[in-house]
């Protein structure tokens, strides 16, 4: 029992390393299997990790609860740990999925409007509040001519990740 039980906390100590040291083996796989996605993350350090724990814990847990000899323990073991490795591998694949839509860039914010929260001012910056992504984010603002606070404005150039260009709305 005690090596399964070894073999579970090994997978455990290789699960924290998958997570500092992320895409180790990947790229490791990678360069030895010559850039070929046939094992497409099979092989990444979360997947044997986990494969090693469940294959480990079940062992110890079939050989100390339900009293079970070494191999059939094993064989117990190795059949949760494949199951366990494939869920985790269905699971990162499902994370990383490449068909994600991009990240919002700044530059769609242009067009788009918004609420003034803090009046801006001739010669200076105030702040308005816009939906970028569906999500409320507010920015620095400067216009042409001062804007009251709660003007609805409509943004005309992004300075800056941070700071856009407005006018107001006219109706």
């Amino acid at each position: 029992m005690g090596w399964f039980l070894g073999l579970g906390s090994a997978g455990l100590v290789l699960l924290a390393l998958s997570l500092v040291f992320d895409g180790l083996l990947e790229g490791f796989f990678d360069s030895i299997g010559g850039g070929l996605d046939v094992l497409d993350g099979v092989l990444s350090l979360p997947v044997i990790a986990g494969f090693v724990s469940a294959l480990g814990f079940t062992g110890a847990i079939a050989t100390g609860a339900a009293g079970a000899g070494v191999v059939a323990a094993t064989l117990t073991g190795i059949a949760v740990g494949v199951l366990v490795a494939w869920l985790t591998w269905r699971f990162s694949r499902a994370l990383l999925r490449d068909g994600a839509a991009p990240a919002p860039r700044g530059e769609d914010l242009m067009g788009t409007s918004g609420a003034v929260v803090t009046a801006i001012p001739a010669d200076g910056y105030g702040e308005v509040l816009l939906y970028l992504a569906g999500q409320p984010v507010k920015y620095a603002a400067k216009a042409a001519e001062p804007v009251a606070r709660g003007a609805e404005v409509w943004v005309e150039s992004v300075l800056s990740p941070t700071s856009v260009t407005v006018r107001p709305v006219e109706r």
